[in-house]
């Protein structure tokens, strides 16, 4: 989600365009009864019909998807069950509809996306006094500074970081910081390996995605914030992959999971005083 100055109108479109990938992915792993349940990907999915083609419609990389999604999914639930009246920003938000899968009641909730995908989004999402869509440049976040205010945010950057350059990241991560003095931020990035590997075999090459960015080191985006980094998780954890049958589960185990995808992408969690709040 690089600014449009520097990836130009094209790639900002594709980036759009990258948001029915994990749709589609959440979409047929909730028809088949694995990993998550998804209806609203399922009738999204129905009436788009986007066209998908090569990798970014292997069912490989649609059980990559859900397994990431439900990971989400399941952090993000653990920590408004610590802290309830949490105000969550999902930035990013494509079409995902975590608001729904997640019981999110008691707590302000607000995705943010490109104002096309937010367009898009607004066909089937409707918002209420606990719910909002906001459209936004994500890679210039002045807009945070027009946030409700909260005592604790817990922030969502899925399927985000590898659009922006890391300086554009630690610049988000400025903002949170100014705006909140309790956050938990969790947040999906390619390697530096992953990001260049990514040029030349990627499923996003298909929707006309060709420049991402990398991210090694979870502290080199901070630049002296209060933010924290917290640990690593893993985005194929062994119960999910389990979900999966026979050879699929084999094949999935060596070629998706464990040391192989470290190597490409990781899942890093941030806090800011968590400590106080119960994060």
């Amino acid at each position: 989600m690089a600014s449009s100055k520097e990836t130009g109108e094209g790639q900002m479109n594709a980036v759009n365009n990258t948001m029915y990938i994990p749709l589609y992915g959440r979409s047929l792993v909730s028809r088949k009864g694995i990993i998550l349940k998804d209806s609203k990907a399922e009738e999204i999915w129905r009436k788009e019909l986007f066209p998908l083609k090569g990798k970014s419609k292997s069912k490989w990389l649609a059980y990559y998807m859900a397994m990431r999604a439900r990971v989400f999914d399941d952090r993000i639930r653990q920590k408004l069950l610590e802290c309830p009246s949490s105000l969550v920003l999902h930035i990013g938000c494509g079409m995902d509809s975590r608001v729904l899968r997640i019981n999110s009641a008691g707590c302000m909730w607000i995705d943010v996306d490109f104002p096309q995908v937010i367009s898009e989004r607004r066909k089937y999402y409707a918002e209420n006094k606990n719910y909002k869509m906001l459209d936004a440049d994500v890679s210039n976040p002045d807009w945070i500074l027009q946030l409700p205010d909260s005592g604790c945010a817990i922030v969502i950057l899925e399927g985000i970081s590898m659009y922006l350059t890391n300086f554009q990241v630690a610049h988000l991560f400025r903002a949170l910081d100014s705006k909140y003095n309790h956050l938990h931020i969790l947040m999906d990035v390619y390697t530096e390996f992953g990001a260049k590997a990514s040029k030349y075999k990627s499923p996003i090459n298909d929707v006309g995605i060709t420049n991402v960015y990398g991210i090694d080191s979870p502290e080199e985006v901070l630049d002296n914030s209060g933010i924290m980094f917290l640990k690593e998780h893993d985005m194929t954890p062994e119960h999910l992959v389990r979900e999966l049958k026979g050879f699929e589960r084999v094949f999935f185990r060596i070629m998706f999971a464990g040391r192989v995808a470290k190597k490409i992408y990781r899942l890093y969690e941030y806090k800011k005083n968590a400590e106080n709040k119960g994060l």
